[in-house]
């Protein structure tokens, strides 16, 4: 079996809120080197905030209330994010663990070209790199996410929102992390896009070996791109499964409910009538 790249062990994020919001509660799992464990379950579960705690990029009123977050380096070398301090926090994130946020294509910076904002990584995290060498990188990361080079003198704006998310995850890959989260990444596009996106992340992933938490609630989605998947419900997975298994031989009834929610394209047609479907 392959090593974890990342472990997290019994997680619980409050939202210190009156009264309290238990939005994740005693979660655990681990991430294998290069594999997508697919992160599924409905609006409001906690998948997000899973994610952010994960990371450290909590806002109050969330908090971690127990549990830590575990990273196992490549060279061999252990990371409790929770033990961190400011300096050393900014320091690891993004460049072993990076996020791909949820409505990232409105996360850029609109009065800054597309180029700065990549440039800007480098300055941050690489200081080392001299302007040639970061201009060089910035055209090589957007020529592999699939977009031309020559839109590094572009602002978000002249960018369609397929592009924009294609930028958004060349700026997470930028110093090559170990994992890569991805909150939502293919919300908002349409289906012909979506699937590019889809492509892309896969290549990518068998390009350059990270792992990937892909976070969604389109279990059908997940069931396709993904080796492992965890189904989440009010805070807690309740299932986690090889993605075959999970589809054939679901163990909990909210898995059953979720994959019985979606519609059987091989089924005999209905008819319909004015707001319902016969």
């Amino acid at each position: 079996m392959t090593a974890p790249v990342l472990t997290v062990e019994n997680l619980s994020i409050d939202y210190l809120v009156e009264p309290v919001v238990h939005a994740v509660r005693d979660v655990s799992f681990s991430l294998r080197r290069g594999e997508v464990l697919g992160l599924a379950g409905e609006s409001g579960c906690g998948k997000s905030t899973l994610a952010y705690g994960i990371v450290r990029l909590l806002k109050p009123p969330a908090a971690v209330t127990s549990g830590r977050a575990v990273f196992h380096s490549r060279e061999g070398f252990d990371i409790d994010w929770n033990e961190l301090g400011a300096e050393d926090l900014r320091a690891v994130r993004w460049d072993k663990i990076s996020m791909v946020f949820q409505g990232a294509m409105n996360s850029l910076n609109p009065v800054l070209s597309i180029r700065a904002q990549l440039e800007d990584v480098f300055t941050t995290h690489r200081p080392e790199m001299s302007r040639r060498e970061r201009r060089e990188r910035c055209a090589q990361l957007l020529e592999r996410v699939g977009v031309d080079a020559g839109r590094l003198r572009a602002y978000p704006h002249e960018l369609s929102g397929g592009m924009r998310q294609r930028v958004m995850i060349a700026m997470a890959m930028a110093l090559e992390p170990q994992v890569m989260i991805m909150d939502e990444p293919t919300t908002a596009l349409d289906v012909v896009v979506q699937r590019e996106i889809l492509g892309e992340i896969t290549r990518l992933r068998e390009e350059l070996g990270f792992a990937v938490i892909f976070i969604t609630h389109d279990l059908p989605l997940l069931l396709e791109i993904s080796d492992r998947i965890a189904v989440m419900r009010e805070g807690e997975i309740v299932e986690l499964s090889d993605a075959l298994h999970l589809y054939t031989e679901p163990r909990h009834a909210y898995t059953r409910q979720l994959l019985a929610s979606f519609p059987n394209l091989t089924g005999e047609r209905g008819s319909f009538v004015r707001g319902s479907a016969l």
